[in-house]
């Protein structure tokens, strides 16, 4: 916990809040190891999420010059 929490940048009692106040428990018994690389299936998602969050920043850019320019017509 305490790794995880220094990687997000807060306390680790903070997270330990976080972790109880949603439900999750902490797993019992021996630990496992984890690979320290996330599935393909994640990173895949993440690139295609990656693209679309492009793909509306510019449109929002598109349609904040379109609205300054129609902005700009109505004055005389």
């Amino acid at each position: 916990m305490r790794s995880v929490a220094a990687d997000l940048g807060i306390n680790p009692e903070t997270l330990r809040n976080w972790v109880r106040a949603a439900g999750a428990s902490r797993p019992r018994g021996r630990r496992t190891q984890d690979s320290a690389q996330p599935p393909v299936p994640l990173e895949a998602e993440n690139a295609v999420l990656r693209k679309k969050v492009r793909e509306l920043e510019e449109e929002r850019e598109i349609l904040r010059k379109a609205a300054k320019h129609f902005a700009g017509e109505t004055r005389w």
